[in-house]
């Protein structure tokens, strides 16, 4: 006899005896499913404490060298005059700068042609970069540039063909609306950035856009004038007399570049001092990397009595080592400077670990620029002494090394993850096997009961018809 459905033939209720077994058989698994979640949240937390000493450390890097001290500020008496920048490599510096002459491009323009005639003759023009002085025309050593002109081009046509020639100038077409004239400019300002244009192929036509006599002043028929020499500046930086074929002088003094833009019939003063709101602003990034760390770490080991609560990693030895070494580096000393603490330049703890700026004491220490800056960087190639940005520096790539003590927990944390996944996948394979038994047994279980029923009800119908028939 076949049962077709578990317990028809017993009349237990076998699914639901099953069903409550195998729960048994997985009460493991709520456990473990638990501690999977507190890994995982665990795991989650040293990526936001691997990523918050890594910013640390790179603040306090930066604190450790020279970059984060010697950002330099320029100012000039006369911006409208002249110019400043400065680079990485300033150092402080006063200088007096007046302007006789700003550098300038050579400029000369043509005759005015009626709009759209054509050249009328074919041939080139050959433009020679050089320097003029007076009539004459000394070439520079690059080679002349021969630009072809057909006899169909325009003055516009002529201005783009010199373009596209890449000969050191530039050509645009000034028009009022009935003529056009050519306007050639040299490329680069500069005496030396000169320019002649000598029309070849003994073509008259081409003759109005000749340019070889630079006391040529007014436009003629037989080529173009000067509009505008090319110059160099001439200027005094502290008295001493320089020329320069730019107006951007780069590198006057190592670091710093200056703009000339107008001539000037006063001195124009020039300062270059450190720029102390920039070491304010990284001594406040690395207070803020700190107190974000600091900060991580308590929420994560703290206890809350109201709620008999504690944070993910309460109790935990490496978080709670971790935060006694930072707060106990934070409060210990440097030898090197006037200032031995970070308290005594106005980065003070807090009850909370945390650090916090005294805006009066950091302003009073920035006017002491070199030993504050020595309280961070002095190596003394000793970890304990060491100036503050090298021993936070250091510290921090400690912990995030290959083998540095957050990594190793992060990846103990992910070995605790692996580990409880595969003691779940065993267990739920187990309560399957355990299922798949039970439900193996009850249906044999069924089987002879439905059997031994059978055989009840044939006894009782046996008896029954043997009563009757003895009646």
């Amino acid at each position: 006899m076949t049962i077709s459905s578990v317990g028809i033939g017993s009349g237990l209720p076998v699914t639901s005896i099953v069903s409550q077994l195998v729960a048994i058989e997985k009460l493991p698994l709520q456990q473990l499913q638990t501690r999977a979640a507190k890994f995982q949240t665990q795991l989650s937390l040293y990526g936001t404490v691997k990523s918050q000493i890594s910013a640390l450390g790179d603040a306090a890097a930066l604190l450790a060298g020279a970059s984060g001290w010697n950002a330099q500020k320029a100012t000039s008496s006369n911006a409208a005059a002249v110019g400043v920048t400065v680079g990485t490599t300033a150092a402080s510096a006063a200088l007096t700068v007046s302007v006789q002459q700003l550098a300038q491009a050579q400029s000369i323009t043509s005759a005015g042609i009626a709009a759209g005639t054509a050249a009328g003759a074919t041939g080139s023009l050959s433009i020679q970069l050089g320097s003029w002085a007076g009539a004459a025309f000394t070439a520079g050593a690059t080679a002349a540039v021969a630009v072809t002109v057909d006899a169909t081009d325009t003055v516009s046509t002529i201005a783009s063909k010199i373009n596209l020639a890449n000969a050191g100038v530039t050509a645009t077409v000034l028009s009022d609306g009935i003529n056009e004239r050519l306007v050639v400019r040299s490329a680069s300002t500069g005496a030396a950035a000169g320019f002649s244009i000598a029309a070849t192929g003994g073509n008259a036509a081409l003759s109005t856009f000749d340019f070889t006599n630079s006391t040529a002043t007014a436009p003629t028929a037989a080529g173009m004038f000067m509009g505008q020499s090319g110059l160099d500046a001439n200027l005094k930086i502290n008295g001493v007399a320089l020329t320069s074929a730019t107006n951007n002088m780069t590198n006057v003094i190592p670091g710093v570049s200056l703009q000339l833009l107008q001539t000037t019939t006063a001195s124009v003063d020039i300062t270059v001092a450190n720029d102390l709101a920039v070491s304010q602003k990284n001594i406040q990034s690395f207070v803020d990397a700190y107190n974000a760390l600091n900060q991580t770490l308590a929420d994560a080991t703290k206890y809350t009595a109201a709620t008999k609560t504690g944070g993910p990693l309460q109790g935990d030895s490496t978080t709670l080592g971790l935060q006694n070494a930072l707060r106990a580096m934070l409060g210990s000393s440097s030898a090197g400077s006037t200032f031995t603490r970070l308290s005594e330049a106005g980065l003070e703890r807090q009850t909370d670990g945390s650090l916090k700026i005294n805006q009066v004491k950091l302003t009073s220490a920035m006017q002491n620029l070199g030993n504050l800056q020595s309280l961070f960087t002095t190596n003394n190639s000793n970890p304990s002494t060491n100036g503050f940005g090298l021993k936070v520096r250091d510290f921090a790539r400690a912990m995030v090394a290959f083998d540095g003590q957050v990594t190793s927990k992060s990846a103990a944390l992910q070995g605790s993850i692996t580990r409880n996944s595969k003691d779940q996948d065993n267990i739920s394979a187990r309560a399957s096997r355990v299922e798949t038994q039970l439900l193996k047994q009850y249906s044999a279980l069924d089987a002879q009961m439905a059997q031994l029923n059978g055989l009840s009800s044939y006894v009782t119908a046996q008896l029954a018809q043997w009563n009757k028939s003895t009646a």
